[in-house]
């Protein structure tokens, strides 16, 4: 599986300079797809690699939110604000949207990404996210888009190695620096979460004099 995604990852990148010959293509792609969805919404299609296509182990789900600065969110209006971008089955699928999507250190304001299984929402009350927790990475400003490029790359590439414990990652833009975490499910599981803190230093290539501070969702409530 790592292999297959990281023979992807190197023959793509050199594709990202031929993006824009690609981009009326899959602009309209993008149509069709959007399109496509405002017709199944109603009888959800399920997402599945297409032919040919490298599956990833599980479907994941990309999200965006942005919410203004000192307002206080209830959880309801962080679900109001939170928007579903799509959702993949392949490594293929993963790159189509990746591709059109902003890096996370060119967003501006007070902006998230999210990038969870495929049914799992990301906000603390979910079923899947309530007993868990996550690891949290502060960044000083100009390293979110690699960190978040890696972390996402060993999500989906089950480098962590923790069964199904990984939920989703997000990637947090802040006025002063930048936050990463992964979520997981069991926050008591002690051997899980040290396994990956440590897979989270070796993967974001982290200083050794990283802080990295582990929070149960309880906590945050």
């Amino acid at each position: 599986m790592n292999n297959k995604f990281d023979a992807l990852k190197d023959d793509d990148s050199g594709d990202h300079d031929q993006n824009e010959e690609n981009s009326t293509q899959k602009d309209g792609e993008k149509e069709k797809t959007e399109r496509d969805k405002s017709q199944s919404s109603s009888k959800r299609k399920a997402v599945v690699p297409g032919p040919a296509e490298h599956p990833l182990q599980y479907n994941y789900t990309f999200w965006y939110s942005r919410r203004t600065p000192g307002r206080p969110t209830s959880s309801q209006s962080y679900e109001q604000n939170i928007k579903q971008i799509g959702t993949f089955a392949s490594v293929e699928q993963f790159w189509r949207f990746y591709s059109h999507m902003v890096r996370p250190g060119d967003l501006t304001g007070h902006s998230d990404f999210h990038l969870f299984k495929e049914g799992i929402k990301p906000m603390w009350e979910d079923d899947a996210n309530k007993n868990g927790g996550k690891w949290i990475i502060r960044l000083r400003k100009g390293l979110a888009s690699r960190c978040w490029e890696n972390l996402i790359l060993a999500m989906l590439g089950e480098q962590f190695m923790v069964g199904e414990e990984i939920c989703g990652a997000v990637v947090s833009v802040r006025f002063q620096e930048d936050i990463i975490s992964i979520w997981n499910k069991t926050a008591s599981d002690q051997a899980t979460t040290a396994r990956i803190r440590d897979t989270l230093r070796r993967v974001l290539n982290l200083p050794p004099n990283t802080i990295m501070e582990y929070k149960t969702h309880t906590d945050s409530i």
